[in-house]
């Protein structure tokens, strides 16, 4: 019963918190339409997502956001003294190929994402079988040593949140 009223309850959420964030101002009336939002446009897509993913919400979830924030905190720092104060010919940046062990087409753009939301790292392509990323890094000493810290640090984390 439930899950025919809310067919996607987080999206349902993220539609009222994006609502009201766009309007600046929490109203009665603004937290309605939003929230009438958050009804109908998950109803009226469902359709258009027949195998959803299964996305575990909760500490896995939090940890993870929590340290692509410290992360992207920090490479900003890293990337800011790399540009300020060594000399481009002095830069290794590498394309790397990261092996992917992600399933859902979901996960993995979440890990591309993250990847590309990370200062001094971008993705730039999957390749067409979704088993690996093309990955652009500004400065790596380590390929091997990079890419276990993207599989450790993300890919890993991101495979608990959509077990």
């Amino acid at each position: 019963m439930m899950k025919r009223i809310l067919p996607h309850p987080a999206l349902s959420i993220m539609l009222l918190v994006v609502w009201l964030l766009m309007a600046n101002d929490i109203t009665v009336g603004g937290v309605l339409l939003g929230a009438l939002l958050g009804l109908v446009l998950p109803k009226f897509t469902e359709p258009f997502w027949p195998d959803r993913p299964r996305v575990r919400f909760g500490r896995a979830l939090l940890g993870y956001c929590l340290v692509v924030l410290a992360d992207i905190v920090v490479a900003n720092f890293q990337v800011a003294w790399l540009i300020l104060f060594r000399r481009n010919r002095d830069l290794r940046s590498r394309w790397l190929v990261v092996p992917v062990a992600l399933k859902t087409p979901e996960a993995i753009t979440v890990l591309a994402a993250t990847i590309s939301l990370t200062p001094g790292t971008v993705s730039s392509d999957v390749s067409a079988d979704g088993r690996s990323l093309l990955v652009h890094a500004l400065d790596v000493g380590d390929e091997t040593a990079e890419i276990a810290r993207i599989k450790s640090r993300y890919e890993a984390r991101l495979q608990r949140i959509f077990a």
